[in-house]
């Protein structure tokens, strides 16, 4: 097995098990970990969580065919019923979308996210996507979680470059660790079992936050099982290239 997907499937594992029984989770495009994470909720623990995607699918009964960007119409093929996005939206500003999974690209422990530019917002070195749907779900959404498949000192920043959206974060997962956000910082939840505190903040470009050092669950034999059952083309590990 490849580093990467060993990884990707303790990340996607990982996310699953954030997940609870009962909640509404919405994931957009090019969010194939969070979307093979949501199907593996529903089938080992999760069974009644409510599946939102951007194409509009409502918990679609397979992710086997879904096509690399996460947003195929399949979702909504194989779905129970048809959501839009700008309901997705209406949703969340009423406090009724619990989890969304969003992305970005630079972070500071103020919980700051950018995902608009690198470098001077006039001329700046690239320029981003920007923020889409995190500017309205990340203040809106009960729980933000954010995934990342790098983790080094040009993600996580002592400052960002530009604020595309702040605060109201939940957890950030990563190839090395997760973090939760409490007391406007980003806090060190727990390290993944294959790296060590040292590579953590090496790889940080703040200083770590933690109370104790606690490692993240390792995926179970039944997990994995699931997982590739479910993902047997592996979409969960796409964005590792």
């Amino acid at each position: 097995m490849a580093a990467n997907d060993s990884i990707s499937d303790l990340m996607t594992c990982t996310i699953a098990n954030m997940l609870l029984d009962g909640e509404t989770v919405f994931h957009g495009v090019s969010s194939q970990m969070p979307m093979v994470a949501m199907h593996l909720a529903r089938q080992l623990h999760a069974p009644n969580l409510v599946h939102l995607n951007i194409p509009g699918g409502v918990n679609p009964s397979s992710v086997k065919k879904s096509s690399y960007s996460s947003a195929g119409a399949d979702l909504v093929e194989l779905g129970e019923a048809y959501f839009p996005l700008e309901e997705i939206f209406d949703l969340s500003m009423r406090g009724k979308l619990d989890v969304a999974f969003l992305g970005g690209v630079q972070f500071d422990i103020n919980g700051n996210v950018n995902a608009s530019v690198i470098g001077d917002y006039e001329k700046p070195k690239v320029r981003l996507p920007g923020g889409a749907g995190s500017a309205v779900l990340i203040p809106t959404a009960k729980k933000a979680i954010i995934w990342r498949t790098k983790h080094d000192t040009r993600t996580f920043v002592e400052q960002v470059d530009f604020v595309t959206t702040r605060g109201n974060l939940w957890k950030i997962i990563t190839p090395l660790c997760v973090f939760e956000y409490r007391d406007g910082k980003l806090h060190l939840d727990s390290i993944h079992p294959h790296t060590t505190i040292e590579e953590v903040q090496e790889n940080t470009g703040f200083p770590l936050l933690y109370d104790e050092i606690r490692y993240t669950k390792a995926p179970t034999t039944q997990e994995l099982a699931i997982l590739r059952k479910i993902d047997p083309h592996n979409y969960r590990a796409a964005e590792f290239g």
